[in-house]
């Protein structure tokens, strides 16, 4: 049997190793309510050497991930996106149909 698609915003840092995650945000089936949630995050669509935190939308296919957006962002940026995600995420759950 074939899993859903799933989408999930995922939170990285950079670390003397590369980009590690850290913390996953899973935002539902509907990839139109997902690209929209993504939208509002803040940050810069560009990603450098100088990026330290990211932000990634991903999708996972067939229990395969995929990314498809990422934002590189600052903490300030960051802290205020976790509260965008929360309060949209509140609204998918309960508003929409998965």
């Amino acid at each position: 049997m074939e899993k859903e698609t799933t989408f999930y915003i995922l939170f990285s840092m950079k670390t003397i190793g590369g980009f590690e995650s850290y913390s996953r945000f899973f935002i539902g089936n509907n990839r139109e309510l997902a690209l929209r949630l993504f939208q509002k995050l803040e940050g810069r669509k560009e990603v450098d050497e100088k990026t330290v935190l990211t932000c990634e939308l991903m999708e996972t296919i067939k229990g395969l991930p995929v990314n498809l957006k990422i934002k590189s962002c600052s903490l300030a940026q960051l802290t205020e996106n976790c509260k965008i995600i929360t309060n949209e995420t509140f609204k998918i759950l309960n508003l929409y149909e998965l």
